[in-house]
């Protein structure tokens, strides 16, 4: 018998037991485990295989006391590991419990179930939202969270901001089974006051469910929103003026068969962060090992990403240092030799530690090159084949000094299977950041007038987020999935129908001369 864990929290979780087959050395379980994937955490597994005494054979699985049987081992890997593969199948070897390898091994195999690709989409619009604003109207929009006892209410989705507007409609919203669950799975719908500070204004809120939101479509009926706690009702209604059932590729279809995503980071180095040798400093390496805001940025969102990037090799950048006699806004991490690339997540992290030790801090704040940078990466790309998304995580402490020509480099990115992760650390004023991200009625602007073909960036200001029930990695990650899917779907990428193991590969970026 099989016995599927998985590891929350430290804490071993058991998520199912498969039949017990008699008399076998090479059994094929037909029992199946179900779990939810969650692209934006890492979803460790472990699986333990037991001897069923024979006096047991006819007791239920679900009861059976796993002390009085004969442990044969245990394999683990992580859910992401196998997902990524092209037929959804890994195999293990066997392990002993003090992790002496065994001769056994384990092949695991995925399915991803056909309700996941089952969508729904939305059109919603609110009458008479109550004013929050003195001189003008409020500026609404819409946020819908999962609710989930154990960690509380987990975003899924929120629509754009509509403008100085108490009776707003918004732009269609497209809501996964990945993302709701059931349909009778509770839903919280929250409206805000947009500010640009971050510190958006709560209209009313209310609990639901997708089967709830149906009903409101077919009898044109509308929703009260009450206050956080549902203890007064507020002024306004929403409505649902559109509700259908689609079916859509999913994200794990284009991982599955061949797509990349390709994990890039750039640091800042600015003078802001404090003197690396002082323990106040934003760069400072605790002897303890205990990880500074830059590590824990660069490890939450590395671990996570690693598995879906088969070389391994991540481009890793820093900007505004001082680095041979001058200031350089985006030189290689990587100074021991001229390639861009280093090995692994731990390859940053070594790349990080040194780097601090041979360039000086400086600044100003700039974002443009190494936007630029990776927009030529994902550029090159294209000419070899059109299975590779990246991903750029920039991690920052200061106030842009180039905020135009960063607007400028992500309206033009916007266009190419990129998407931008922004991590704000320390205490300064991040309200530009709030502005990249375009969580406002409009996207972004280019100086020339052009609009961003779509949302590419999120930002997450740390100091907002620890201590709260979702993780900083989880808050940035939670958008770029659907990031994925609108580019892919715009352009009529479909996943591969096979495995390309010969297919060209372009080379990230050459050695500087």
């Amino acid at each position: 018998m099989l016995v599927v864990y998985t590891n929350i929290n430290g804490k071993l979780e058991e998520i199912g037991r498969t039949e017990v087959i008699l008399n076998s050395l090479e059994p094929s379980w037909i029992t199946k485990a179900t779990m939810s994937y969650q692209f934006e955490i890492v979803q460790p597994l472990i699986f333990r295989i037991y001897d069923i005494d024979t006096k047991y054979h006819h007791t239920p699985v679900k009861i059976l006391n796993l002390s009085q049987q004969d442990f044969l081992g245990e394999a683990c890997c992580n859910l992401s590991e196998i997902v990524t593969k092209f037929n959804h199948s890994l195999t293990l070897k066997l392990r002993s419990d003090c992790g002496h390898g065994l001769h056994g091994t384990l092949t695991v195999h995925a399915e991803e179930s056909d309700s996941s690709r089952m969508a729904i989409e939305m059109t919603l619009h609110c009458l008479n939202l109550e004013n929050k604003d003195v001189f003008s109207k409020s500026d609404p929009f819409l946020r819908i969270s999962k609710l989930v006892e154990t960690a509380g209410p987990i975003p899924i989705c929120k629509t754009e901001v509509v403008t100085d507007n108490l009776n707003p409609v918004w732009r269609p919203i497209t809501l996964t089974s990945q993302q709701y669950g059931s349909k009778d799975n509770p839903l919280l719908v929250e409206c805000f006051d947009f500010d640009s500070s971050g510190d958006h204004e709560l209209i009313g809120a209310f609990q639901t469910t997708i089967t709830q939101l149906e009903n409101l479509y077919t009898s044109k009926s509308g929703a009260n929103f009450y206050s956080h706690k549902g203890q007064r009702k507020m002024k306004g209604q929403l409505f649902v003026d559109k509700l259908q059932e689609k079916v859509q590729h999913t994200f794990l279809d284009y991982i599955s068969s061949g797509f990349e995503l390709n994990f890039m980071v750039a640091v800042d180095f600015t003078a802001s962060n404090g003197d690396p040798r002082i323990p106040q400093s934003l760069h400072y390496i605790d002897p303890s090992g205990r990880p500074n805001s830059y590590q824990q940025a660069i490890l939450g969102v590395g671990e996570v990403l690693q598995f879906y990037d088969t070389d391994r090799r991540f481009p890793a950048w820093g900007f505004g240092a001082k680095t041979q006699g001058h200031v350089s806004h985006c030189f290689n991490l990587n100074t021991a030799t001229n390639d861009c690339e280093v090995v692994g997540v731990e390859g940053i992290m070594s790349a990080y530690t040194s780097s601090l030790y041979s360039v000086s801090l400086a600044g100003p704040t700039m974002f443009g090159p190494v936007i630029n940078k990776a927009a030529e990466i994902a550029t090159q790309s294209l000419q070899y084949s059109n299975n590779k998304y990246f991903v750029l995580l920039i991690i920052t402490d200061g106030v842009l000094t180039d905020i135009q020509e960063t607007k400028d480099c992500i309206v033009r990115a916007s266009d190419l299977p990129l998407s931008i992760l922004i991590v704000g650390v320390g205490n300064a004023d991040f309200k530009q950041m709030e502005i990249l991200d375009a969580d406002n009625s409009k996207r972004l602007e280019s100086s020339t007038g052009r609009i961003a073909t779509r949302d590419i960036v999120q930002f997450v200001p740390m100091r907002e987020v620890q201590g709260g029930p979702i993780s900083v990695v989880q808050s940035l990650l939670e958008e770029l999935p659907g990031q994925f899917l609108q580019y892919m779907r715009t352009r009529g990428i479909k996943p591969q129908q096979q495995a390309l193991p010969g297919h060209a590969s372009a080379p990230i970026c050459p050695p500087q001369q």
